[in-house]
């Protein structure tokens, strides 16, 4: 049998898996793509967020783009950028797995921080679900409004953990809260979840995050800025029950 698979045709193909090593190989490129999958920004928002200065960050971002792993809008004189699909994140999440698992550098930082899988007791998805829709536990999302308006846990309560002191008093101290954030490597929902022990609540952190909790194909609301205040399902629960906000009424 002759083949036909020249050596430069297999340095063509792997030529081109490089351009996605080129987003990945500084750090903070890997925080745009994360802060990407969960929710649209623009560049100054990003620069803000990863405190790059505005060029550095259209630099970073241009590379990305060059890689096809973001895309791009523009609303009158500003570009927003996107995750360029459902893929991309998943890529993210899979690089986070894989730097746990090989990388002991990873487990030592995250034990440091108080935010390691074992120092902190998690909440699968599965148990969740099926909490949520008996309506016994508060579902905290500590991430930013503008992330939790583009996507978020049906029911959920936007809390961002900035606010998280001041509106200690709007939890029903009677029910468990499990807070969550953008994943297993988010520094976020630990340090809620911290807080919220300090203060004699009950309070575990959920296994992941937003983007792996959509991956699974559970449902996701989102909400827009200025709207009533009701979820609009991006996908509805199986049974049409959400998460009960745990408010003081």
């Amino acid at each position: 049998m002759e083949y036909r698979i020249q050596a430069s045709d297999r340095a063509d193909l792997y030529e081109q898996l490089a351009r996605i090593g080129k987003v990945v190989v500084h750090p903070k490129r890997i925080e745009l793509l994360d802060l990407l999958c969960q929710a649209e920004r623009s560049v100054e928002a990003l620069a803000e967020a990863t405190g790059l200065k505005l060029t550095t960050t259209s630099a970073h971002l241009q590379v990305m783009r060059q890689a096809r792993l973001v895309e791009t809008r523009r609303e009158g004189t500003r570009v927003y950028y996107r995750a360029a699909g459902e893929e991309v994140c998943r890529f993210v999440g899979a690089l986070g797995d894989l730097a746990r698992a090989r990388l002991a550098e990873v487990d030592q930082i995250l034990r440091s921080l108080g935010t390691d899988a074992s120092g902190t007791e998690r909440v699968s998805r599965t148990e969740l679900l099926e909490r949520a829709r008996s309506g016994d536990v508060v579902v905290l999302d500590v991430r930013p409004v503008e992330e939790y308006a583009a996507g978020h846990i049906p029911g959920a309560v936007s809390l961002p953990l900035e606010h998280l002191e001041a509106r200690l008093d709007e939890l029903d101290p009677g029910l468990e809260v499990v807070a969550y954030c953008r994943g297993p490597l988010c520094l976020l929902a630990p340090e809620a979840v911290a807080t919220l022990r300090a203060r004699g609540l009950r309070a575990r952190c959920l296994e992941d995050g937003l983007p792996e909790w959509r991956q699974a194909g559970l449902p996701v609301a989102t909400h827009s800025a200025g709207c009533s205040g009701r979820d609009t399902p991006a996908a509805a629960p199986a049974d049409g029950h959400e998460a009960r906000s745990g408010r003081r009424r």
